[in-house]
């Protein structure tokens, strides 16, 4: 290897290094603190937890009755502010909610209503409302963009819960107690650089990620370039040592180094894979055809059952609905249920009349399927155990709100782009779809930074532990550099101060470390 290449190697990770450090530290210890402390969301499960049973008596208008059901692309039923309401999304995505008990269309809600809201979420603890806001720290998923402004009600609970309600609709969007607020500033928060987002797509904070990312893989790479480079693997330096470094912060900067480098790089560059750089885990070809797996909008086809009928239906059937969604299936309309544990249910004809049903048959799944990517041959496997590409994750991940249920029907197509679709039969939905540049995100990206497996995921504090240790070794690595570009600062600084020029060349990068210094 070329003095020149070693010399531009040396200097490419003193300077990214120096850049980087404080970050890097920041990093390790905001990840360490995010396996236990998630961003804040509201769960399936969470959200249904907080709605009373539908009434079995007093309910509800017939749906086709509301204003432009026939153009609706989704319809709920389900509880605001404690009573029963349909939430109808329109073919602009935008949601409006009718009292179900009278099909009046309501308006945009106020104080009163999302203190009533609030109240009926978490009974018995008092409400101070707080005004609204457009999108906050714990705001920026673009999924909340059809319900700003959020209004912002401090729950008396004992966890002092801050509710986000939406002034479209009325329903509560997120829930964030203030244990879970105050770790996520040293935690998901600081580990993202929220600091530096201002809205749900944001390119200026995207790209500032991805170059910091960037610049710290560099950093890292280098760095375990000139660490190899400079650790006698046979024999030792004069001072008897394997390192040539006897100043304290750079011997255990180079042992650290090696000892935790492999790791740093990992999960330094699959940060950076996180952010998708340039769309490359973007779908290579068209997606599988979700609309037309469905073939129909809940407006347009309607199961000619009444609703306090289905409600019957379930309830004799012993499941206690929460929620009714009007969904279609390969042109076929039905009912999809959910109980207060995010239990489903499906309300359909088989042909000798409506009936709850589990879940749908794979028969009934793959006749459907035959839309999802026409002209392309698939083979259907069914998943009874979470495996690399279909696994569930817990809740304080960014991915804990992720229905995953087993077992689940993969198909495997012949197309160009090698695509695997899982379809979930508790709901008839499509749960997933990755094609092959999509599984290799998979690992470059949820692997190497998360640990992923279920192998690991099943390991529970084992798997903990042992990322902590991990982490700690990292946060220890990236420590010693913060020392070692602070000295290498002063010293700069010194010397211009001095008016004194140091000398360059290989004599220099000889003396000095392989970290940030």
């Amino acid at each position: 290897m070329s003095t020149g290449f070693k010399r531009a190697a040396f200097l490419v990770h003193r300077w990214t290094g120096v850049s980087m450090c404080v970050l890097m530290v920041l990093w390790f210890a905001s990840g360490m603190v995010m396996l236990f402390a998630g961003y804040p969301k509201l769960t399936p499960w969470e959200r249904l937890a907080g709605l009373p049973a539908l009434p079995a008596q007093g309910c509800c208008v017939d749906p086709a009755a509301l204003p432009g059901v026939q153009d609706a692309r989704k319809l709920v039923l389900t509880s605001v502010r404690g009573a029963p309401h349909y939430v109808l999304t329109d073919g602009r995505g935008a949601v409006t909610a009718f009292d179900a008990r009278t099909g009046r269309r309501e308006g945009a809600v106020g104080r009163e209503g999302a203190l009533e809201a609030a109240r009926s979420f978490l009974p018995g603890a008092r409400a101070s409302y707080m005004g609204t806001v457009g999108e906050d720290r714990w705001t920026h998923s673009r999924a909340l963009d059809v319900h700003r402004p959020l209004h912002v009600v401090e729950m008396g609970d004992g966890a002092a819960t801050r509710l986000y309600v939406s002034s479209r609709t009325g329903q509560v969007m997120l829930d964030a107690p203030r244990a879970q607020r105050l770790w996520n500033f040293v935690g998901a928060w600081l580990h993202w650089l929220y600091m530096f987002r201002n809205q749900p797509s944001d390119p200026v904070w995207t790209w500032l990620v991805i170059a910091l990312s960037a610049v710290g893989t560099v950093s890292a790479l280098t760095g375990a370039l000139n660490g190899i480079l400079r650790w006698r693997f046979s024999g030792r330096y004069k001072s008897g040592a394997k390192t040539p470094f006897r100043e304290t912060a750079m011997r255990w900067h180079h042992v650290l180094g090696l000892a935790f480098g492999a790791l740093v790089l990992a999960w330094i560059f699959s940060g950076l894979m996180s952010m998708n750089p340039l769309g490359v885990f973007d779908a290579a070809g068209p997606e599988p055809d979700a609309a037309a797996y469905a073939g129909g909008t809940p407006g347009v086809r309607r199961p000619d059952l009444p609703v306090a009928r289905a409600l019957a239906l379930l309830r004799d059937a012993g499941f206690d609905p929460r929620e009714l969604e009007w969904r279609v299936l390969d042109g076929a309309p039905f009912l999809l249920a959910r109980d207060g544990c995010d239990r489903t249910r499906i309300v359909a004809n088989d042909g000798a009349g409506f009936a709850v049903l589990t879940r749908w048959p794979g028969a009934r799944l793959l006749a459907a399927a035959r839309h999802l990517m026409p002209g392309a041959a698939s083979v259907p496997q069914r998943v009874d155990r979470y495996d690399a590409y279909y696994y569930a994750r817990q809740e304080q991940s960014m991915y804990g709100a992720d229905e995953r249920r087993l077992p689940v029907l993969r198909l495997v197509y012949d197309d160009a782009h090698a695509t695997w679709t899982h379809l979930d039969p508790y709901t008839g939905e499509v749960a997933s779809s990755l094609d092959r540049r999509q599984r290799l995100g998979r690992w470059l990206f949820n692997l190497l930074h998360s640990w992923d497996l279920p192998a690991m995921l099943d390991a529970g504090w084992v798997r903990e532990a042992v990322l902590l240790v991990l982490g700690a070794g990292g946060l220890l690595f990236s420590g010693t550099a913060v020392v070692i570009g602070a000295r290498r600062l002063r010293k700069r600084a010194g010397a211009g101060r001095a008016g004194v020029t140091r000398p360059g060349g290989a004599a220099e990068a000889r003396s000095s470390g392989t970290g940030a210094g």
